[in-house]
Order: structure tokens, then C-alpha cells, then sequence
């Protein structure tokens, strides 16, 4: 058992009450009843000829049609017994009762039949307590492993509602988070110019997703739409941030300045510009944080991801970032890595003819 679930039930009606009616075909045929004339006083009996036969009457002097049906009193076929004692016309014109020739017995079966995607499926169904959703899927995995797979191969078991929503939010969110660190590592490459300078910007992206991971577990907040668009918000400005800063202090590296002299003039310089910007942002989630307002809760994820991301990852721009860019570095020359051959702090700079001369 699985102690969180509630409510557990089956959709469908799997023990419907039935009456089974078994043909003996010999004996039928030994007393001249054909099966057919068995169904069409089973149908008389239990409902009306009506559902099997359209029988219709023209009155002469109206022109009124009247639709005519057989059907037994259903004080006369209300148990197991009566229902035995329905008469079949047999083939020589006379009756048969129904017990002579068929044995008549209570049982079950299945009510409806639930079909997805043209499949005959069986549904239970299920609320969760006091826990999460991705625990909650987990448990329930086990579980069924734990089961084993069906003895007749053919059943498959799968797990639908709001299972599926949140596997494909967590694929998307993974594949959005790790397709967005791609393209804003081409672009910062393509901007610097140096495969190095890149990976030092990057390096602060796991202060965002480790700031971000925390502030949803301090407040109990689950993993959501809401607080993906959050963290994927907090790596833009984090990397705005660690662009700014990066920039300053290799500009300051380029004009002669060593390497750890850059860096600490660099976040000392840019202090104040990266402490407004992330601030500013924090204060205007803040609201949004707190679910202050009707349907607050909807949209407090993902104020709550961007202060968590956001704010460890301006503490590692000011103070993680200068180290990984000194030791980035450290060993590299004064000069600008710029292809641009008229650019003067280019190692490809090519000076004017008339200069040469």
C-alpha cells in the first residue's frame, strides 16, 4: 500500500451484475428451437423487441403510424426463476420454456469499456497527500515494478494525468536551460572573442541553478511552469552581470594591468552598477514572491526562483567570479585576442605603409 495516495478507484464498473444464459445447442435442436427465437424472447423478456426489430403500424382511417413493440411485464421477469420460465417459439409451432433447454445463472461483468486511443484500458485513479508531485511518481514506479509486469504479455502499464505534463515540463525545462547556455556561449564567444573569457561567464550559471534549487526547498515551492521561466530569467541577468564584469576587467588587462589587479579594480569599478541591477530585480519580485493578491500562489514559483537564483549568483559575480578570471588568466598575454588587423592591441594589427617608412 502506498500511504500517501487517497481516494483510490476504479473508473469503470468491473463487477456489473449480469444473468448468464447458456444455450444448451443440442438439446435446442433436439426440441426444434433455433437460437435466434432464444434472443428475440431473451430481448422481449429483459427490454423490448423494439431495440432489435422496428415494427410499425399505419392506423387506416388517421394515417397515424404507431411503432410496435413486444415486451413481457416486468412483474413477470423479476428473478433468475421467472426469467426461466419465458416461453421460445420452437420450429413445429409450439413452446419451449427457457429452462428446459439453457442454464440460466447470476454473474458479473465488465459495466463499460474505457478505450484511449482506441485502446481497451482499465483506469484508476488517485489524489496525493502530503507530498509532492515528483516524490508521489517515484513512489508509484516502485510500486509497480515491485508488482512485476502482467502475466499475460499483452497488458502494458502506463502512468497518465498530470504525470505526463510534468515529465514533459521537466524534459522541456532541461532541454530550454541547456539549449539557452549554448547559444549564450556562441554569442559570448563571438563577443570576446576568446573560447576562455566565455567559459569564465558561464561559470556562474550553477551559483544560479544551485541559488535557485535552494529557495524553492526553503520554501517549500515544487518545481513548476512557473519556476522554470524563473531560473531560466535569473541566468540572463546573472549572465548580464558576469558580462559587465568580465568585460571591465579584461579591457583593464588589455590597457597593462595584471591579471588579479583587473579583476579586483574590475568588481570593486562595477560594484555599484551589478548591486542596483540585481537589487532592483529582487525588490520587484519580491511581491510576486509572497503571492500578495488573488491567484498569488499561481505565479509566487517564479518570484521565488529569481530571488533564489539571482541573489547567490550576484555574491559569486562580486566575489567567485575575479578568482576564476585570474586563473583563467593568469598566463596570458597584454595584448587584445582581436583578429582585426587595423585594431593596435591586435597581435595581427598591420601597421599603415606610410607609418613603415
Amino acid at each position: 500500500a502506498i500511504p500517501f495516495l487517497r481516494d483510490v478507484q476504479i473508473a469503470q464498473t468491473l463487477d456489473f451484475p449480469t444473468v448468464n444464459v447458456e444455450i444448451d445447442r443440442e438439446r435446442a435442436g433436439l426440441l426444434g428451437v433455433n437460437v435466434s427465437e432464444v434472443t428475440r424472447s431473451l430481448v422481449a423478456a429483459t427490454t423490448s423487441s423494439r431495440f432489435t426489430t422496428a415494427n410499425f403500424w399505419a392506423d387506416p382511417k388517421t394515417g397515424i403510424s404507431y411503432n410496435l413493440q413486444v415486451q413481457i411485464p416486468e412483474n413477470l421477469t423479476k428473478t433468475v426463476e421467472d426469467l426461466g420460465n419465458v416461453p421460445v417459439t420452437a420450429e413445429t409451432g409450439g413452446t419451449v420454456l427457457l429452462r428446459n433447454l439453457a442454464a440460466i445463472t447470476p454473474g458479473t461483468a465488465v459495466g463499460t469499456y474505457e478505450r484511449y486511443n482506441m485502446a481497451r484500458v482499465v483506469s484508476i485513479t488517485a489524489n496525493i497527500h502530503g507530498i509532492d508531485l515528483g516524490k508521489a511518481i517515484v513512489a508509484v514506479k516502485a510500486a509497480i515494478a515491485a508488482a512485476g509486469p502482467p502475466t499475460d504479455g499483452k497488458t502494458k502499464v502506463d502512468l497518465r494525468g498530470q504525470v505526463v505534463p510534468m515529465q514533459q515540463l521537466i524534459d522541456g525545462f532541461s532541454s530550454g536551460l541547456i539549449i539557452a547556455i549554448v547559444v549564450i556561449f556562441l554569442l559570448l564567444t563571438a563577443n570576446f572573442e576568446s573560447l576562455r573569457l566565455a567559459l569564465v561567464v558561464i561559470s556562474t550559471m550553477p551559483a544560479v541553478i544551485a541559488g535557485v534549487i535552494l529557495a524553492l526547498s526553503f520554501t517549500e515551492t515544487t518545481i513548476n511552469i512557473q519556476s522554470a521561466m524563473g531560473a531560466i530569467m535569473a541566468v540572463g541577468v546573472a549572465v548580464a552581470n558576469a558580462i559587465l564584469l568580465v568585460t571591465f576587467a579584461e579591457r583593464a588587462r588589455v590597457e597593462g594591468a595584471d591579471s588579479i589587479s583587473a579583476a579586483v579594480e574590475s568588481a570593486r569599478s562595477r560594484l555599484r552598477p551589478i548591486m542596483m541591477t540585481s537589487c532592483a530585480m529582487i525588490a520587484g519580485m519580491m511581491p510576486l514572491a509572497l503571492g500578495l493578491g488573488e491567484g498569488g500562489d499561481q505565479t509566487a514559483p517564479l518570484g521565488r526562483a529569481v530571488i533564489g537564483g539571482l541573489a547567490l549568483a550576484t555574491v559569486a559575480t562580486l566575489f567567485v567570479l575575479p578568482a576564476v578570471f585570474v586563473i583563467s588568466r593568469r598566463r596570458s598575454g597584454g595584448n587584445s585576442r582581436s583578429l582585426d588587423p587595423e585594431d593596435p592591441a591586435s597581435d595581427h594589427y598591420l601597421a599603415p605603409a606610410n607609418s613603415q617608412s
